[in-house]
């Protein structure tokens, strides 16, 4: 298989994030999404991690199954919250064993329901330093372009993402929508002599409401003349996508045109977008 850090080394990549379904419509529905998205040669595909761990499993299996059954090099997010060190061994393990040889390394954020977040390691630059000790991964880890949401201060934010990054291999960011967050973010990244690729990550607009809601969890600014440009068609759902198409667009094309390394969409498990993106770059097959 291929890692992730030789891809990016060759060029720009392509790639895209879904989440495990819990249903057999919802599998159903990814499994005809990846078949739609093969077409494009996505560079890779990543696979979130439920809060606390809560689809270990789920996430483990759809990484090997797309891995296996498609050919697309898969990287699997892993986090540390609720997790022994004896688990997270297990699970990377695991990976290993499939011929997984990308992982995200997170810190995770807490259960849905509110319980246990206990965990043997508590951040993800510790995940980095235990799946470097298996040997054999590329590891990535986050990175927040407007600071992460439980930073005290940008000063200490960034002093931690330079160094959590100088361990890893590359990093996926947060959604975010305009250009200059990510600039500085790597003009302060390459102050603190890191130079790791960072590769952004893209949230077309499909839904008001719920890019509210996602960007009040992670500390991403829905800019007001973002918001601006999506009133006139607010009321009309199929005009809003078409919109956060056109707009998730100008910001990768922006993005490329900057010198990012890639761009890592955040499909939702469908496809229509992601196409519809690619397509608009003209990045081919």
């Amino acid at each position: 298989m291929t890692r992730i850090d030789a891809l990016l080394a060759a060029g720009p990549t392509f790639s895209f994030e879904v989440f495990p379904p819990k249903t057999d419509d919802g599998r159903q529905q990814l499994d005809a999404a990846l078949d739609e998205l093969s077409v494009i040669s996505p560079s890779f595909v990543s696979v979130t991690y439920g809060a606390g761990g809560s689809t270990r499993d789920l996430t483990r299996d759809l990484v090997i199954d797309i891995q296996s059954g498609t050919g697309i090099p898969t990287m699997a997010h892993l986090t540390c919250v609720a997790h022994t060190r004896s688990d997270l061994l297990a699970l990377v393990g695991q990976y290993r064993d499939a011929g997984i040889e990308n992982l995200l390394a997170l810190g995770g954020d807490p259960p849905a329901d509110g319980g246990d977040i206990d965990g043997e390691l508590t951040h993800a630059s510790d995940l980095v330093d235990l799946v470097a000790g298996v040997g054999g991964f590329c590891v990535a880890v986050a990175a927040q372009p407007e600071m992460h949401p439980r930073s005290p201060d940008r000063a200490s934010d960034r002093k931690y993402l330079a160094a959590k990054l100088a361990a890893a291999d590359f990093a996926i960011t947060q959604f975010f929508f305009e250009v200059e967050p990510y600039l500085v973010m790597m003009d302060e990244l390459a102050a603190a002599g890191v130079h790791k690729p960072v590769i952004p990550g893209i949230m077309p607009v499909a839904n008001l409401g719920a890019v509210d809601r996602m960007a009040a969890m992670s500390g991403a600014a829905f800019p007001d003349h973002v918001r601006q440009r999506f009133e006139p068609v607010a009321d009309d759902p199929d005009a809003v996508r078409a919109l956060g198409i056109e707009l998730a667009t100008e910001l990768s094309a922006d993005l490329l045109a900057a010198g990012a390394p890639g761009l890592h969409v955040y499909a939702l498990n469908r496809s229509a977008t992601t196409l519809a993106i690619h397509a608009n770059l003209g990045l081919g097959a």
